[in-house]
């Protein structure tokens, strides 16, 4: 039997691609920094640090995957953009790519980021737009894609890069944008948005799973954006959530902030994902909103 092994398997992306795998037929290994807990006993867990070469290495050797998703990396929210923690997340993740095709592995598909392009391009596609990350977090995650894919020449292992854009859903970070103004409305405290005229690609958590676990059994190679390819401004999005809440008198957009960092316009090309991985998303933005409230609400009435 095929086996998978999934890095990041407790984090936002990985706990939605466990159903997936699971469905597959395959047998699932998942990999937990801290004491597993957890209801499936399908899935084969596994409490290591990836961080350390030799846990790594052991697990690795003792598993024998045939397919890896590696979706772990440093990203707590505001930090990870210039965290050091970005450099070691690059050389463990050299060390767990090796380790896994010497011991077999045939497979590989890792987390990407949009930070990897030119954001001054603002629609980004994989064969055209220019790579130009401006951020620590853009620079190591392009870096190790780089090492992955000269690897893989040299090698044979077949991989592929998952360049993920904006995403959303159940068990997101509450200080991201969407979770923010969803807890604010739901304990009706206002919410201020700096500025709601920035144009992003939202794309369902779910449909960000099934995306990854599709290119995971595809024999693709290379970049793969993960996106919904419509644009939106993050004003739609605020104001969508205030309508959905019934509240949307809470809601106050300031004056444009000046954020020279901050492009105005970023797009996934999502072609290569609908046409060569033959995916194509399930949620609507306003079923993906609809999902992500209602899954707030019952978290807020069991505290």
């Amino acid at each position: 039997m095929k086996k998978v092994l999934l890095t990041g398997a407790t984090g936002f992306i990985g706990r939605h691609c466990l159903p997936l795998l699971l469905s597959s037929g395959y047998e699932v290994h998942a990999v937990s920094l801290g004491p597993i807990n957890q209801d499936n006993s399908d899935v084969c867990w596994h409490q290591a640090d990836l961080l350390d070469d030799v846990q790594a290495a052991k697990l690795v050797s003792k598993i024998k995957a045939t397919h890896l998703l590696h979706l772990a990396w440093y990203t707590e929210p505001k930090k990870y953009w210039t965290s050091f923690d970005n450099f070691n997340w690059v050389k463990s993740s050299l060390n767990l790519m090796q380790e896994f095709c010497f011991c077999g592995g045939q497979r590989m598909v890792v987390s990407g980021t949009c930070a990897e392009y030119d954001w001054q391009y603002g629609y980004c596609s994989e064969k055209i737009t220019p790579l130009s990350p401006k951020t620590l977090y853009g620079v190591c995650k392009h870096s190790f894609q780089s090492m992955l894919s000269v690897f893989s020449e040299q090698s044979g292992l077949s991989s592929a890069w998952a360049r993920v854009f904006f995403l959303y859903g159940p068990h997101e970070h509450p200080c991201r944008l969407v979770p923010s103004v969803i807890c604010s409305l739901l304990r009706a405290k206002e919410f201020h948005c700096h500025n709601g005229n920035q144009i992003r690609d939202f794309l369902y958590v779910e449909d960000v799973a099934s995306a990854f676990v599709a290119l995971l059994f595809n024999n693709s190679q290379g970049a793969v954006n993960i996106g919904s390819g419509n644009p939106v401004s993050l004003r739609e999005v605020v104001s969508k959530i205030g309508e959905k809440i019934g509240r949307p008198d809470l809601i106050s957009f300031k004056k444009p902030a000046v954020f020279p960092d901050e492009p105005p316009f970023l797009v996934a090309d999502n072609s290569r994902l609908k046409q060569e991985i033959n995916w194509n998303a399930q949620y609507s933005l306003d079923h993906g909103l609809d999902k992500t409230i209602q899954w707030w609400k019952e978290q807020m009435e069991e505290t």
